[in-house]
């Protein structure tokens, strides 16, 4: 009998082939849970209100700073309490880990964005400006997300490197010694390629730019006629040469016929002079030739005579000198140079010896001319500067003695945080005043305001020589310091300011990032708030210079005025 054949097994259908599910997602990014614990954190807490108002595409991009730092955070303590215990989480432990953060983290994340929703409808009530809408909730999400996962894919580059550098050290040296000398090596790989070529770089690609600019004219500038102004046929500036900022300066503000309008009294063509970088080869020519021509110009013969340093492009607030130029019905002199074609915030990077320097030289220079003059027939000399430029104001004095010495009056808006003098007269300042509000002897010389009201707020009597610094308390140009890092700041401590939510604190690390986050901003802010002080130049000016007739009414009525400019 003829055994069986077993029937040939069919084989089973093929279809395409089915790859683990691991495998299929190796191409996503793996996280520790410690990093990420570290970061559901810290991005939850970077959504406490700031300064400013915000809108979701900002506050996405602080959540993704400040969580890519807890990440970091978060893996430096784990394999910190890894070496030194020499302990390791079991499978299971770890497992029920991973559980507790998707539940714990989930709720923390859906809290402080509710939470975070409602601070920021409170911080835009403060200043008048409608809320978000609530659907930018996920917006910051997703914003967050994806800056985190670049920010913490960069840095995984970088400990590539790091481990790359041992291993190449390590086939010439014992491991001990590769290992430390690699890591200073990539460290100074990264500070050099940050710094001394990527910074380095991206100065004189903005500086070019910049400069580039510097050549137009702005809108509405026209070159001047009367003799009164730089860049006038008989100036000894050229108009071409006097940069954007200084075309501007020179070629707009009030005209007599807007003065007269105001006053209802026949008024002069205020004097305008400014040099460009491009006027003389150095400071301390471009200051002297600066003052030649407000000699030409008939600066010195007027009722007051201001010396504007300016921001890092040259910009001055169009608004100050109008308020100037109105109280005096044009009686005025203004006088100002150009130190840089780069903004503020990179001015001080870069430039900030050049600010200290022109500001310094200009006065002087002024001085030198006005104090030989007699003594009857001098005009008030004031000093004007906004941001950087009440830097550089300052450097021209040695303390406030050196201003009520050879100063009639002094504006300075929101003063810079690392400004020397402005530092030390707040620390000086009378027991129980805040930081953001400081009274200084009384007000006697030096009075701060964040509100217009400020200025005749203080018990004491002005004395002759006055000196005014502008700064909302809502100004993150006035607070921003590196020390917001790790330092609680006394501006955060006691009352608050109207515009400032009780709701702010200071936390390690987030309070940084988002003061340096209000900084880009801080112009768009409305009047009275961030670094904007337009209006608050009229109630600056009437108190500083005392324009002879001038009330508390026509101060009123310039206040809205002033926008225009």
């Amino acid at each position: 009998m003829t055994p069986a054949v077993p029937a040939p097994r069919t084989a089973p259908e093929e279809g395409p082939p089915r790859r683990p599910v691991r495998r299929r997602l190796r191409w996503l990014p793996r996280y520790r849970w410690s990093g990420l614990a570290g970061a559901v954190v810290l991005g939850c807490l970077s959504l406490t209100p700031s300064l400013l108002p915000r809108g979701w595409v900002v506050q996405g991009l602080i959540a993704g700073i400040t969580a890519a730092i807890g990440y970091g955070l978060g893996t430096g303590l784990a394999w910190f309490v890894a070496e030194a215990t020499d302990r390791r989480m079991s499978a299971r432990f770890r497992r029920r880990a991973w559980q507790v953060l998707a539940v714990a983290g989930t709720v923390l994340v859906v809290v402080s964005l509710w939470l975070g929703a409602r601070w920021q409808r409170e911080v835009h009530l403060l200043m008048g400006l409608d809320p978000p809408r609530g659907y930018s909730s996920a917006g910051i999400v997703v914003v967050a997300v994806l800056l985190f996962v670049v920010l913490v894919a960069v840095a995984r580059g970088v400990r590539w490197l790091g481990r790359g550098l041992v291993r190449l050290l390590s086939r010439v040296l014992p491991r001990r010694l590769a290992r430390p000398l690699g890591v200073v090596g990539i460290g100074a790989l990264v500070v050099f390629l940050v710094n001394g070529v990527l910074f380095q770089g991206l100065v004189e690609a903005a500086n070019s730019a910049f400069s580039v600019q510097d050549d137009r004219t702005g809108e509405g500038a026209v070159r001047p006629a009367g003799a009164e102004r730089s860049g006038s046929p008989g100036s000894l500036l050229r108009w071409e040469d006097l940069g954007r900022q200084g075309r501007i300066f020179v070629g707009t503000g009030p005209t007599p016929e807007d003065l007269t309008a105001f006053s209802g009294r026949p008024a002069l063509p205020p004097v305008r002079v400014y040099a460009g970088l491009a006027s003389a080869e150095d400071v301390e020519e471009r200051a002297d030739l600066a003052v030649r021509d407000l000699v030409r110009a008939g600066g010195f013969d007027r009722a007051v005579l201001a010396v504007v340093t300016t921001t890092g492009t040259g910009w001055i607030d169009p608004a100050a000198g109008a308020a100037l130029e109105h109280e005096f019905n044009g009686d005025t002199a203004m006088v100002s140079m150009q130190y840089s074609y780069l903004p503020s915030w990179i001015s001080f990077l870069v430039d900030q010896a050049k600010a200290r320097d022109a500001g310094r030289a200009l006065f002087d220079a002024v001085y030198g001319t006005w104090s030989r003059l007699p003594v009857g027939d001098r005009p008030d000399l004031l000093v004007l500067g906004e941001s950087l430029g009440s830097f550089g104001g300052e450097a021209a004095f040695s303390g406030l003695a050196d201003i009520q010495n050879r100063a009639s009056g002094v504006v300075w808006a929101g003063p810079p945080n690392f400004n020397a003098l402005w530092r030390d007269l707040v620390a000086d300042r009378d027991e129980g005043s805040p930081e953001w509000l400081p009274v200084l002897d009384g007000g006697r010389t030096a009075r701060f305001a964040d509100e217009a009201a400020d200025l005749a707020a203080p018990p004491a009597p002005w004395g002759d020589s006055r000196v005014v610094y502008l700064q909302n308390a809502s100004d993150p140009i006035v607070w921003w310091s590196p020390q917001l890092l790790l330092t609680r700041p006394s501006w955060l401590e006691g009352p608050r300011a109207p515009d400032v939510s009780d709701a702010m604190t200071w936390l390690p690390f987030v309070t940084f990032w988002q003061v340096t986050a209000d900084m880009a901003f801080s112009t768009g802010a409305p009047d009275g708030h961030g670094h904007r002080y337009t209006a608050d130049y009229a109630d600056a000016w009437a108190a500083v210079a005392q324009p002879p007739g001038w009330t508390d009414a026509d101060t009123a009525r310039l206040r809205p005025l002033l926008g225009r400019y």
